[in-house]
């Protein structure tokens, strides 16, 4: 009797070791530190999205929306949320070692300038003759000079002040500087957590509205796993769609899965980051026509133009380099309808 209930057990832990066997892990990086935006791909884990397409996503949080890319790049992640412009930099010149976006979630580009409403800019020509503060390196800053020659201003006449990121908005609060080179969805919210209004009290400039039609941050995976697994590559996408649609109906179900992966964000601004990242970024006229996920390849094509001038890339790389369709679900299961509640 021992023997035969020995024998069952080990029968039963082979057949549980082979089923965890199969279950494939991917190292997934955020964007940045746990936000309300990142909402997805909580409620996909939570909801077993990842599990019911044999995937075991370990979640980390992100150094940046550019940083994804070079996270990915050598090899300490499979997959994450990122910037689509910073594939399109490495692709440049290693179009071999870039990863692929297979999912776009902002549609719309949160690159801006914002400035107090007392500051007397109320048009872009009005920024000749001011200082604008910018952190080094962001797209923003670097695309700066692309947004001055396409609207006709002149480069010379614009002071740009070299900060930290995180010194922007208590700058532009106190006066010190006339505006400030941000990413609108962390701007917005900084503004927010310092007391500030940042629709009744500031004036921001979109660069998507001033000729910049850049498209921004989707789900990017790595070459090595689109070669090694690709049934894997469409089960991430598979999970991140519902989960992106489900939250489009009910933000409170996403802001649950986002504090119960960090309990230490603030649910209240998270929740508002949420909707104004459907609000912003992700909602728009192509996004209602073509589904969310996908792109247009001659937006991408004049996109890629346009982030090559900016950083002055010796090469464009093709739309087929940067972004896949793939592994898309079809059309009829990406049709986001966001209400916000």
């Amino acid at each position: 009797m021992l023997r035969k209930m020995t024998a069952a057990l080990l029968g039963l832990a082979l057949c549980t070791g082979a089923a965890t066997a199969q279950e494939t892990t991917i190292k997934f990086t955020l964007g940045w530190k746990t936000q309300g935006s990142d909402a997805a791909f909580f409620y996909a884990k939570d909801n077993g999205f990842f599990k019911e397409e044999g995937l075991n996503v370990v979640i980390d949080q992100g150094e940046g929306s550019g940083a994804t890319v070079t996270r990915i790049m050598s090899g300490a992640y499979d997959a994450g949320f990122g910037d689509v412009n910073a594939i399109i930099q490495n692709a440049a010149t290693k179009p071999q070692e870039a990863p692929v976006m297979v999912y776009m979630m902002w549609n719309q580009p949160p690159f801006a300038i914002v400035a107090k409403k007392t500051s007397g800019i109320n048009t872009i020509k009005d920024f000749e003759g001011r200082t604008l503060g910018g952190a080094q390196g962001t797209p923003t800053t670097r695309l700066l000079p692309v947004f001055t020659r396409k609207n006709g201003l002149d480069g010379e006449k614009i002071k740009i002040s070299n900060m930290a990121p995180n010194l922007q908005e208590p700058m532009l609060i106190k006066g010190d500087i006339d505006a400030a080179l941000v990413f609108n969805i962390t701007s917005y919210f900084n503004l927010v957590l310092n007391r500030q209004d940042p629709d009744k009290d500031f004036k921001w400039f979109s660069f998507g509205e001033y000729g910049l039609d850049l498209y921004s941050n989707g789900v990017m995976v790595s070459r090595k796993l689109i070669a090694s697994n690709p049934k894997a590559v469409a089960g991430l996408v598979r999970a991140i769609n519902k989960g992106a649609i489900a939250i489009a109906k009910d933000q409170n179900a996403g802001m649950k899965a986002a504090v119960n992966y960090d309990n230490l964000i603030n649910a209240d601004v998270e929740k508002r980051r949420l909707q104004y990242s459907f609000e912003k970024l992700i909602v728009s006229p192509e996004m209602k026509e073509i589904g969310i996920g996908d792109i247009k390849d001659d937006r991408m094509t004049r996109a890629i133009g346009i982030v090559v001038e900016g950083y002055q890339l010796a090469r464009a790389p093709t739309p087929a380099e940067v972004f896949s369709r793939e592994f898309l679900p079809p059309r009829a299961e990406r049709e986001l309808v966001y209400t916000a509640n």
